[in-house]
């Protein structure tokens, strides 16, 4: 469930999907967006052997993460920003959000977010540790969806992706979760051992906000919500990486 709903990855589907199922392949978010990592930090070194402009190299990079996770997360987060900007009636917001189209708000929030991370990306490369800024961002976001499905985050709906996930993961392993990544990450190489901790806290705090918010608005998760807390992550992340 974690490879088939978080990247392009061929995988058979699960015979069950229940919440045992749901909360494995939410705490394997970052194992299953390894392969997205990797792809992403091998577009960093082409372009570094070629000697591609950064601000090119950052973009062909992310574009490469986009198309491994079908654009799935800039979705959401599109949809999550028409949603939350559209009306302060909670039935309207959701509404809105299930339409599956962008609207002004949403467009503006994708295109904004994506010249940040495009340019964190970019003083990263210019650092000469990009491939390590792109690959912990990449884990950090898609780390943070324990916490987003922890128990006692409520689904803003009956039904979809965010009634599936909702509340299937223990509170504990939700906070494993980030611990291991902040340990993994002192390992990034050409970054300082505390760096990538410093990021993956950033990442997680973002998202934490944008979760606290949308719980509050919107009365709990849903699919777009989890994909914009994931664009949020990996934001906050590049950009603590940025700097030399």
């Amino acid at each position: 469930m974690a490879f088939g709903t978080l990247t392009v990855v061929p995988v058979p589907a699960p015979r069950v999907i229940d919440r045992k199922v749901a909360a494995g392949a939410m705490l394997l978010a970052p194992v299953a967006a390894a392969p997205l990592a990797a792809a992403a930090v091998l577009v960093v070194l082409a372009c570094s052997a070629v000697r591609v402009p950064a601000l090119a190299c950052a973009g062909l990079a992310l574009a490469a993460i986009a198309l491994g996770s079908r654009g799935l997360h800039l979705d959401g987060l599109a949809d999550t920003a028409d949603g939350l900007g559209a009306s302060y009636d909670r039935d309207r917001a959701l509404e809105v959000m299930r339409r599956g189209d962008s609207g002004p708000t949403g467009v503006a929030t994708l295109v904004l977010t994506l010249i940040v991370q495009c340019g964190a990306l970019t003083g990263a490369v210019l650092a000469g540790h990009g491939e390590a800024a792109i690959a912990v961002a990449v884990l950090a976001g898609r780390g943070v969806l324990p916490l987003c499905c922890a128990r006692g985050v409520p689904s803003a709906r009956p039904d979809g992706l965010g009634a599936t996930v909702a509340g299937s993961v223990r509170l504990p392993f939700a906070v494993l979760v980030p611990v291991v990544l902040a340990g993994v990450s002192t390992l990034a190489p050409g970054l300082p051992w505390w760096r990538g901790p410093v990021a993956v806290g950033v990442a997680f705090a973002a998202a934490g906000v944008l979760l606290f918010r949308c719980a509050r608005r919107l009365g709990g998760i849903t699919g777009d919500v989890l994909g914009g807390c994931v664009e949020a992550g990996v934001t906050a992340a590049l950009l603590a990486m940025a700097p030399g």
